[in-house]
């Protein structure tokens, strides 16, 4: 029987902080943030483990206290210059059943949900592919000319803004890394190979933390949700 697993790739920096603190180790809510995603997924009883893909020379990952997690949680100091290198190299290292799933979260998206998980797992189950959580892009699109002025308006309908965790098999996953890997997302890489992957509606409150002020909409969902 195929196994559930979860993926957190946690090798990069994150620039566009503007903090001398990679951006999973920033403090959030009493918590380095990668903390509320390895807890909500360690917490999820379908997922069998969840690991997560470090950069070798990562200093800080053992400073913190992860015992709650017990064996459930597994750091793998594997980590590449690229995300995707990152999720490939910890598919090798991870050594799951190519028919085992996994669901790729990104560290920097604190404010997943049970309720989110639950839902991801349940519509992709029995998917002969796979998919992500995603949302409909709500806002008008401008798309900007060399100057930064609005060259056109951009139709958004059918669009969708994609998040994590994206969850597909070991195999067809590592494939797909394989065979396209500067692609941003695993979802972009299961298309190059000619699948169709899933849209699993998800909300905008599992937003990605990218900027500054991005920390103060978190930690205020994170209270909300008690954590």
């Amino acid at each position: 029987m195929s196994e559930f697993h979860a993926l957190v790739p946690a090798a990069g920096f994150g620039a566009r902080m503007g903090h001398e603190l990679p951006k999973q180790y920033l403090s959030l809510a009493g918590q380095p943030m990668i903390f509320h995603a390895l807890n909500t997924l360690c917490a999820c009883p379908e997922i069998s483990t969840v690991f997560v893909v470090l950069a070798p020379d990562d200093t800080l990952f053992h400073t913190y206290d992860w015992s709650r997690f017990g064996d459930k949680l597994q750091p793998l100091y594997c980590g590449g210059q690229m995300r995707s290198d990152t999720v490939l190299n910890g598919l090798i290292a991870s050594e799951l059943e190519p028919d085992d799933w996994v669901l790729v979260h990104d560290a920097a998206r604190p404010c997943l949900t049970q309720a989110h998980l639950s839902k991801l797992i349940e519509e992709l189950r029995d998917d002969a592919v796979g998919g992500i959580l995603a949302v409909p892009v709500a806002d008008t699109l401008k798309r900007a000319d060399e100057l930064g002025r609005i060259a056109r308006t951009e139709e958004r309908a059918g669009l969708w803004q994609a998040q994590t965790p994206q969850m597909f098999r070991a195999g067809l996953l590592a494939q797909a890394l394989q065979a396209a890997p500067r692609l941003t997302d695993e979802a972009s890489a299961i298309e190059a190979l000619g699948f169709k992957p899933k849209l699993v509606s998800s909300e905008p409150t599992n937003f990605k933390v990218t900027y500054p002020q991005d920390l103060l909409l978190a930690e205020l969902l994170l209270t909300q949700q008690g954590k």
